[in-house]
């Protein structure tokens, strides 16, 4: 593996080269020669957690020991050397074992989105039987007495200090030419009844080991897809966290950095995408928009055919309004926190639609009034506890307003950084359709009347102010989306519209396809499109709302609906319905055979 080359590069020079003052009392203590150092790091650069292709030679005892040894060597906090190292060899032991993982492995599998169940299924994910040797590596958190150093803040120290002996063990394993797979599919209590071990340990790492016929080029998940590795400037953060910046390196903007990776659609793979619609076995143009839709996902992947955009993902930004003042719904403001608790507990539309599409459903706190409690799926990002009334000063600071768009491109980083290929809008905030009329009548110049809907439900008294609401917003603000788009956010937005517009330019750096869902999604293209004009390349409009503001929005972005059923929900429903269309588009291009592949006479 060759040294990794650009901004991300291993520092060269011993510790102490360059230009870095030494510190009083002479020379540091040395570093590796050179040849040892790159050794060093090519053993962790290889190392790889392995599920296939073991073979059945047994483990000399003595690579075995030399393997144990390094495990034993880690550090620890307090010195307290809190691991045990439980070998494994019988075939009855690991058979039930085994047991004890594949009904782990079902319950794992039923709880997973229909299209990551489908990609489980596909992975191999233990070798129990299939290695020579199993290992078990314990942690005894009362190893040491009440006063082990470390452990009296901090009594997760023994479980982390065995992880250090796991990281060793593999190191070791690796050099020595075996390869090892980390199986976590057990109920720990189970497993410690099933090992017959002793109540008080806990279970760290169930390893599998033996020599291996090749080790992978990459880890085998990211080969499948399954997920994607992070770059080393995403996790590396100076002095404060969010602060990015690596060594030597001034801090990045995120933001800018994002902007920098949004490129056109490749030219290359568009005209193959369209030289394979006319070669295809159906008549030219007969399958209408999905052809441009195939055609966009090839630019877009820079691949003819392109992957097909599963596993996908919604993304439900949540934030609360200060113009719910201004009585422009009769919906109560804590509706946002309780329809929060609804989608986490699986009970909204979105969920519902999303169970049918097989598609996951993220919820991200990015600005909800009331606290949240924490809950299994939820992302708190809160970047203050709802916007201030746009009637009467800005919604929001520009700082604020930068920080929500960032964690919408976080957002689009981490959910593609899990594996999926599809990203979907969502968001759900009582008032925002006032928030996105304002925004859409700013970015397109038409007037308030327009593009004022009834949102979720208002009567015409009602309506009427609510055009006034927005009128005045922007009489007060002047906003200027061509000059300053962030301060548009900042003047007029939702914390929730300002993280969708960073949602959509994250999707469109990672070339990932961004389904848009009503009118809220629309209002926040609209700024992307402000900010990076290609962003709208990798758009999709999953749907048409009944809200008037979303076709003008629509028409302006140049984006054709896929659905229009007079939806007027949000939460990501349209896009969540129209996910079924752009797959099938991507499918088409893929296994739709062509004419002179089958044998079938094209027209003259």
């Amino acid at each position: 593996v060759p040294p990794q080359a650009g901004p991300e590069a291993e520092p060269a020079g011993p510790p102490g080269a360059g230009d870095a003052p030494l510190p009083p009392g002479g020379e540091p203590a040395p570093g590796y020669a050179e040849a040892e150092r790159e050794a060093v790091h090519r053993l962790m650069r290889e190392r790889r957690d392995v599920r296939n292709g073991f073979r059945s030679d047994p483990i000399p005892h003595e690579v075995l020991l030399r393997v144990l040894e390094a495990a034993h060597t880690a550090p620890s906090v307090g010195h307290s050397q809190p691991w045990d190292f439980v070998i494994i060899r019988s075939e009855e032991t690991r058979q039930k074992v085994h047991e004890l993982a594949m009904r782990q492995r079902e319950a794992y599998a039923k709880s997973l989105p229909r299209a990551r169940a489908k990609q489980f299924k596909e992975l191999k994910v233990e070798a129990i039987l299939e290695t020579p040797v199993n290992i078990v590596v314990t942690a005894d958190p009362t190893r040491g007495g009440r006063h082990t150093l470390g452990r009296h803040s901090q009594p997760q120290m023994a479980p982390y200090s065995s992880a250090l002996a796991v990281e060793n063990l593999w190191l070791a394993a690796r050099a020595e030419g075996l390869g090892v797979g980390w199986v976590s599919f057990f109920d720990e209590r189970e497993l410690v009844r099933a090992l017959e071990l002793p109540d008080h340990l806990e279970i760290v790492a169930y390893l599998c080991i033996g020599y291996v016929d090749e080790f992978p080029d990459e880890p085998e998940l990211v080969q499948t897809g399954w997920s994607r590795r992070r770059p080393l400037s995403w996790v590396v953060h100076e002095e404060s966290y969010g602060r990015r910046a690596l060594p030597g390196a001034d801090p990045h903007d995120l933001l800018a950095e994002t902007l920098d990776q949004i490129r056109p659609l490749d030219a290359q793979a568009l005209g193959e995408a369209w030289e394979r619609q006319k070669r295809m076995t159906k008549p030219a143009g007969s399958l209408g928009a999905l052809e441009i839709i195939g055609a966009q996902l090839c630019g877009l992947s820079r691949l003819c055919p392109p992957p097909v955009p599963e596993p996908a993902a919604v993304a439900v930004f949540a934030g609360d309004h200060g113009v719910h003042a201004q009585g422009v719904t009769p919906w109560p403001q804590e509706v946002t926190a309780q329809m929060v608790a609804n989608f986490l507990g699986g009970g909204a539309v979105c969920n519902a639609f999303a169970n049918q599409v097989g598609a996951e459903v993220c919820v991200i706190d990015v600005g909800v009034a009331g606290e949240l409690p924490a809950t299994p799926g939820l992302l708190p990002r809160k970047v203050r506890p709802g916007t201030a009334d746009l009637t009467a000063g800005p919604a929001m600071s520009r700082e604020e307003a930068q920080r929500a768009v960032e964690i919408g491109i976080e957002t689009a980083r981490d959910l593609v950084a899990a594996g999926n290929r599809a990203l979907l809008t969502g968001e759900m905030g009582i008032a925002n359709t006032t928030v996105s009329a304002a925004l859409i009548a700013a970015c397109t110049g038409a007037d308030p009347a327009e593009v004022t809907g009834r949102g979720t439900g208002i009567n015409d008294e009602t309506h009427a102010h609510k055009v006034e609401v927005v009128r005045r917003a922007l009489e007060l603000h002047q906003p200027d989306p061509a000059a300053d788009p962030l301060g548009l956010l900042a003047a007029i937005g939702g914390l929730e519209h300002a993280a969708l517009t960073g949602f959509i330019l994250g999707g469109a750096s990672l070339r990932v396809p961004v389904i848009l869902d009503g009118v809220s999604a629309g209002a926040a293209a609209l700024v992307a499109r402000a900010i990076a004009p290609e962003a709208v390349s990798a758009c999709v409009a999953g749907h048409r709302s009944a809200e008037p503001g979303h076709a003008a929005a629509l028409n302006t972005l140049g984006l054709r609906p896929l659905v229009d059923l007079d939806l007027r929900l949000g939460e990501g429903t349209g896009a969540l319905l129209a996910l079924p269309l752009v797959q099938s588009a991507a499918r088409a291009m893929a296994e739709v055979a062509t004419f002179d592949a089958v044998g079938i006479t094209d027209k003259n």
